[in-house]
């Protein structure tokens, strides 16, 4: 089974200290292509009964489109970012495929430390972003849909843990 490609984008800071923005996406184009070639022609092969060209065609034509709306419907999530404000907080923001936006807000004072942690399920490993905040009994999840690799996550631990060193409010 192929992977859904991710590409990492690192909105720079400049001046230093200021806004630094990490934004994770996934790519869709490798899965789509594959739905459109592979699904129509199943179709087509699982009907036994001789059709004609006309019928091929909107068969083709419907099996595609219900598998790209399938593939959206499967993980909406297009793509994550966590934009680091060092002496206001981190604001999450999740996009998702239908246009909706959800942003979340965790000020500086309330985050105590930024923690990479390795999730083992039944069927895979990966590796997670997580925020330890103040007055919350469970850590919050940077990336909540996607999982990026390590070498995606590192610069975002490394950047969090700089702005959190950095904040003006010591943490008690």
């Amino acid at each position: 089974m192929g992977r859904i490609s991710m590409a990492y984008i690192h909105e720079g800071e400049w001046p230093p200290g200021s806004v630094d923005i990490h934004i994770v996406k996934k790519s869709l184009r490798k899965a789509v292509f594959v739905a459109i070639l592979l699904l129509p022609f199943a179709c087509i092969f699982l009907s036994f009964k001789e059709i004609s060209a006309t019928l091929i065609l909107w068969r083709m034509l419907l099996s595609g489109q219900f598998a790209i709306l399938l593939l959206l419907l499967w993980n909406p999530v297009h793509k994550e970012s966590v934009i680091i404000m060092p002496a206001f907080g981190v604001q999450l923001e999740t996009h998702y495929a239908s246009g909706r936006i959800i942003r979340r807000f965790i000020p500086a004072g309330e985050i105590l430390k930024p923690v990479l942690l390795e999730c083992v399920t039944p069927v895979t490993c990966y590796w997670s972003l997580s925020l330890l905040v103040r007055g919350k009994e469970e850590l919050v999840l940077v990336f909540k849909e996607l999982h990026p690799p390590m070498k995606m996550l590192l610069p975002v631990w490394k950047a969090l843990c700089a702005s959190m060193e950095n904040k003006e409010s010591p943490v008690t």
